[in-house]
């Protein structure tokens, strides 16, 4: 008999395994499962925290609760769930730039910015963003001069980050509805201006 090294199998391959094995046990129901991914990537998405920003951008009185007290304004719009119990919210400014990983696994946002996407999760992404911050930002399409001040925050199973981007240039006369196709998941990452 050959014995597999887990080690060596890709992380695809390996959950796909997983999945297997836990669904031949009657663990794990593949449609409830298939659901739940289906929701996280169709209809929570970025989309919702699009609808978060722009309605900051728009309602100085709701940007001022978002600020105080993240989850409690996210929910005002309906977005709550698993993986957004604690959620605080990072204002960019033009002199203050935040961006967001999680050094120990990939904690995100989920029910306003979907599932993490791959670079998120990547190891090199999580080590290097907090040691070389500008030098991953540039990598990744974003420079930022030297008098905007970078930080890096990190998530936890206690607390996830969302990042307030600056309102582009030119869409002062847009509506909030206008707004939301400005709005990326990388901006609300803090790798994307």
């Amino acid at each position: 008999m050959t014995t597999i090294n887990p080690d060596r199998l890709s992380p695809a391959l390996r959950t796909e395994a997983l999945e297997q094995l836990l669904t031949e046990r009657g663990l794990v129901d593949p449609a409830v499962m298939n659901k739940f991914i289906s929701t996280y990537e169709n209809d929570v998405g970025p989309l919702n925290g699009a609808k978060v920003v722009a309605k900051a951008w728009t309602d100085p009185e709701y940007r001022a609760r978002l600020l105080a007290e993240g989850t409690a304004a996210i929910k005002e719009l309906g977005f709550a769930g698993p993986q957004g119990e604690h959620i605080v919210v990072l204002e960019n400014t033009g002199t203050l730039h935040h961006v967001v990983t999680c050094t120990l696994c990939s904690c995100y946002p989920w029910p306003v910015l979907g599932l993490p996407p791959g670079w998120y999760k990547d190891p090199a992404y999580r080590a290097r963003i907090v040691r070389e911050p500008r030098t991953v930002l540039a990598e990744m399409g974003l420079t930022l001069t030297d008098d905007i001040e970078v930080k890096v925050w990190d998530s936890s199973s206690e607390v996830r980050y969302l990042v307030l981007p600056l309102r582009p240039a030119g869409t002062e006369d847009a509506s909030e509805e206008e707004l939301v196709g400005h709005v990326t998941r990388d901006m609300m990452v803090g790798v994307a201006r």
